[in-house]
């Protein structure tokens, strides 16, 4: 046997000889970005229960990178392209994802399929009290207001002319903060711009304590920041069971395109609050919600593979959701102070803020700069009347969007 031929073959056939062929330059790029999110999530604790998913996704996709056609390769792009093409006789099937593709290929069926996301809905609703929301229904309006950066970064990358239509939907629901909602409609839209859109997602949520505030100063007088809410009524049992039903059946038939996220979302609520079904609301807010956000982390952060992330279209995305994040806060303090005015000063206009989907960081942030103004100043309850409604809002914004251009 020839040793030095034999050596070359193992050299050939290993994954460092693919770095140095077709571009492989790019994969060693995105495996240093993998390691800088990983820091990110771990050491900075960026949203690490996805951060640290997606990343690692991320080094796995690209460590496995050899040529879209290779057997060992955890990922196959080209399989989901031909699962996206009319023409393909794979157009939309499963089993050829199933029988030709790598382990991600196949975890990343359920973020197509709007499973994960859904499931990851359901287990929001399962741990959120929406008293506050019942106890003050004009924060509808906030939340309503704070999905305004989601329409002015949707028109600013369609007038940019590097995106479709679908795809500056899909950047611009970045604005809602609502990571689950962004991977629902990008894998409806513009499932290219999956990875880039996620991690900018992600990224802006976990960094709403930087971002905010200044955003907040900013708009807000000092005297408006002082203001004491009065305490929310208290919700009765019987409201909190009946306001599930009411708003799956009026928002899903105003949009039907939204029912698998506020369907799983209220469901979610109904277990919590009903009563009768506690071992089931416990699943879903703990194991079932931990399962599904190992296979959503690890399946969004494979499709950062080299070759669709590193490109120009992937910072103007970084930027326009930045600014889709922000015009969102703004949107919410702007119809905080109009509250403010016409309550007579009874509404603090930091609870604005909070209508943002981020929850509950978001009302954090209120209740955080509310204190920093006045100490004896309590926001996080009201605060998370608009959080409440920015979830549902971000998924309203998103069917609207999924029915215009779906």
């Amino acid at each position: 046997m020839d040793i030095l031929q034999t050596l070359k073959d193992l050299w050939e056939g290993s994954g460092f000889n693919s770095f140095f062929v077709d571009g492989g330059w790019k994969n060693l790029i995105m495996i240093a970005i993998s390691c800088v999110l990983l820091y990110l999530g771990i050491k900075k604790k960026f949203e690490p229960l996805l951060l640290v998913g997606i990343a690692f996704g991320c080094l796995l996709v690209n460590l496995s990178y050899f040529g879209p056609d290779s057997a060992d390769a955890l990922y196959h792009p080209d399989l989901w392209t031909d699962f996206l093409d009319p023409n393909s006789e794979h157009y939309h099937s499963y089993g050829h994802i199933l029988a030709s593709g790598g382990l991600l290929d196949i975890l990343y069926i359920g973020v197509k399929a709007g499973i994960y996301p859904s499931l990851i809905f359901m287990g929001v609703g399962a741990m959120t009290d929406f008293g506050p929301l019942i106890a003050n229904p004009k924060s509808l309006l906030l939340g309503a207001a704070a999905q305004m950066g989601v329409f002015l970064a949707f028109f600013g990358a369609a007038a940019s002319g590097f995106f479709t239509g679908n795809q500056a939907a899909s950047i611009g629901i970045i604005g809602g903060a609502d990571g689950p909602t962004a991977i629902f409609l990008t894998t409806k839209l513009a499932p290219e711009l999956l990875g880039p859109i996620a991690i900018a997602a992600y990224s802006y949520m976990a960094l709403i304590p930087m971002i905010q505030p200044p955003l907040m100063k900013l708009l807000t007088t000092e005297k408006e920041r002082k203001v004491k809410m009065e305490q929310n009524r208290v919700v009765s049992k019987t409201e909190k069971i009946i306001f599930p039903i009411i708003v799956a059946m009026f928002v899903i038939l105003l949009l039907p395109s939204t029912a698998p996220l506020i369907g799983c979302l209220m469901l979610g609520n109904l277990w919590r609050e009903c009563g009768v079904t506690e071992r089931l609301s416990d699943t879903v807010q703990n194991a079932l919600m931990n399962i599904v956000t190992v296979f959503l982390g690890i399946s969004v952060g494979a499709t950062t593979a080299a070759d669709s992330f590193l490109n120009l279209r992937t910072l103007l995305i970084i930027v326009l959701g930045l600014t889709a994040f922000a015009f969102s806060t703004v949107g919410g303090l702007l119809v905080g102070k109009l509250m403010y005015v016409l309550t007579g000063g009874k509404v603090n206009p930091l609870i604005g803020s909070a209508g943002v989907s981020a929850v509950p960081m978001a009302a954090r942030v209120s209740q955080m700069e509310g204190q920093k103004a006045n100490p004896s100043n309590f926001l996080l309850m009201h605060a998370m009347g608009p959080n409440v409604a920015g979830v549902i809002g971000s998924a309203i914004a998103a069917g609207f969007l999924l029915t215009v251009f779906g």
